[in-house]
């Protein structure tokens, strides 16, 4: 056993994980704040919170998503806030707008996209957004970054990544527009959308306040988002001088393959999830027959470190920071991708679900495992109306 000094407290990032801790208004909750004081108390000092909506709109279909979609909601992230600062901490919020990847059940609004093209997960078909409604989803970017700002929060993490409203502008399997807004012929991106969030948070928020922006690598989408495709958003990202890029993976059209695991718990995906919930047992069994052999054929198993490569390649074309996450689980794993400068810091999801207080445990110890088993229960049960936790502790 030996210590690192705190290393792991500098280099390693709590990367936003969806809370259903937020009351129907949005609104977090006591629990909300206790999950953050905790994480701060045992030293985890560069906190990003769960994906918060920058309106109604763009809501996630999940419950319990906080909101920051009104100036009512400073007084209940200032809380949130300061209880982190207790502990020398940072805390970013992200914010995010689901684009197609919701229901007008959930936001009572119609769903809009960056194209009329329908999610074949999410079935909604969604309306183009026009210009005049995209200047006021920007606007609308900008007055959430301020709020989080006016809040207290160190920063603010775009959520670029997964498949929502950014990403779909930015892909071009998505991004079928003939506009401004469409894929820029000499990038092959459509980054317009995103350089204007950009541009639009930092008028409102200042050139200090730092922007990080949150990227999926390439995705399984039937054309996926290529190396060049990538190669051109990191560019840009390094044009915009936003303070740091984290690297992920993957949409919400193969979840499973954004957090990977060593299963499906497919009687759990049968229970709450929205698009294949099941009532009685006949039609569970039957859907397992059905569904269980269609997830197999597009299941990616867990393996350490599998976004490592794209942020190696990150670090090549920019000098921004870059945060990876994905399948870090090892101590000396995270050490040595940071010795070997294939990233400048690791962030992690549900490791710190199953132990908030891993960093310490690092500190203490820098062969330690963490005790994750990657099983998906606490990313299935998001569906669910129970906060997120553990479900083998």
């Amino acid at each position: 056993m030996k210590t690192s000094n705190g290393t792991f407290g500098r280099y390693l990032f709590r990367s936003a994980t969806f809370e259903g801790m937020a009351d129907c208004h949005g609104i977090p909750s006591e629990e909300y704040i206790n999950l953050y004081r905790t994480l701060a108390e045992n030293g985890v000092k560069k906190i990003i919170t769960g994906c918060t909506y920058i309106s109604r709109e763009g809501m996630m279909v999940q419950p319990g998503q906080a909101g920051i979609d009104s100036d009512e909601m400073i007084p209940h992230f200032t809380k949130v806030a300061a209880c982190v600062h207790e502990y020398d901490s940072q805390i970013y919020m992200q914010i995010s707008h689901a684009g197609r990847q919701t229901s007008s059940t959930v936001t009572g609004m119609k769903v809009v996209g960056a194209s009329e093209k329908k999610s074949p997960y999410f079935m909604s078909k969604p309306k183009a957004l026009s210009i005049g409604e995209i200047d006021h989803v920007i606007e609308s970017y900008a007055h959430a970054a301020l709020r989080a700002k006016q809040s207290g929060f160190d920063g603010v993490q775009i959520h670029a990544a997964h498949g929502y409203l950014v990403h779909q502008f930015l892909h071009p399997y998505i991004n079928n527009r003939t506009d401004e807004y469409g894929i820029n012929k000499g990038t092959g991106i459509g980054d317009l959308f995103l350089r204007k969030v950009i541009s639009s948070v930092r008028e409102k928020c200042g050139d200090c306040f730092p922007i990080l922006v949150k990227i999926s690598a390439s995705d399984d989408l039937p054309i996926p988002f290529s190396q060049s495709n990538f190669s051109s958003l990191i560019q840009m990202l390094h044009n915009e001088k936003v303070f740091a890029i984290e690297i992920s993976y993957g949409t919400m059209e193969d979840a499973l393959s954004i957090f990977r695991g060593k299963s499906i718990p497919i009687d759990t995906i049968l229970k709450y999830n929205f698009r294949y919930k099941q009532d009685s047992q006949f039609s569970r069994r039957l859907w397992k027959l059905m569904i269980l052999t269609f997830m197999k054929k597009r299941f990616v198993e867990f393996r350490e470190d599998y976004n490592l490569s794209f942020a190696e390649l990150a670090k090549s074309l920019t000098d921004i920071p870059i945060i990876c996450v994905g399948g870090f689980r090892n101590g000396i794993a995270i050490m040595n991708a940071l010795a070997m400068r294939k990233t400048d810091y690791v962030s992690l999801c549900r490791p710190f679900i199953c132990e908030p207080d891993l960093i310490r445990k690092f500190d203490v110890d820098e062969h330690y495992i963490s005790k994750c088993e990657n099983c998906n229960m606490c990313a299935i049960m998001c569906d669910s109306t129970n906060s997120t936790r553990c479900y083998k502790r």
